[in-house]
């Protein structure tokens, strides 16, 4: 059963208005991420992929992470859309995060510019800020969404919401 969308307010996009298959795009804005009380990436330069249903996901460059913070983790998936992805161990202040992060080593068509770039889970670091708001991480384990106010759903990811 299809939800019933939230009406956003003036300067707020939903989640139901996204494309799918996804679009991918560059904003202007600051994302910075915390992890065991350290700064591990604080950057603008931030590309943004959007898909019906689901928050944006925020993928940064490789080279903004601080020395250290990434190291490659077990596993790999596959995305219909983007390609085969590759999880990084997410390391910080002494705290490490198995799987926290993903990159597509060689995207599908479309989706070059992700190339180079990760993209963490919000629920496993300590902070995940966008222009300085905090973020909520995207309801379930599964998916890698960022909840800004800027965002209204209903969200995919928690229970009962899996055939969306």
């Amino acid at each position: 059963m299809r939800p019933v969308p939230e009406r956003p307010a003036s300067g707020q996009e939903s989640v139901w208005d996204y494309p799918r298959p996804p679009r991918v795009e560059s904003v202007a804005k600051r994302v910075r991420i915390e992890l065991g009380g350290q700064a591990i990436v604080d950057t603008d330069d931030v590309v943004r992929v959007l898909e019906t249903s689901h928050p944006p996901v925020y993928y940064l460059p490789i080279d903004a992470f601080a020395e250290g913070t990434l190291t490659p983790g077990e596993g790999a998936s596959f995305c219909e859309y983007k390609g085969g992805a590759r999880y990084f161990d997410v390391h910080g202040g002494g705290t490490s995060r198995a799987r926290a992060g993903w990159t597509y080593p060689q995207p599908s068509p479309g989706f070059e510019v992700l190339r180079g770039r990760v993209a963490v889970y919000p629920g496993v670091m300590d902070r995940c800020t966008v222009d300085g708001v905090e973020v909520e991480p995207q309801p379930g384990g599964f998916y890698g969404g960022w909840i800004t106010p800027e965002i209204v759903g209903p969200f995919k990811g928690g229970p009962g919401t899996n055939g969306w």
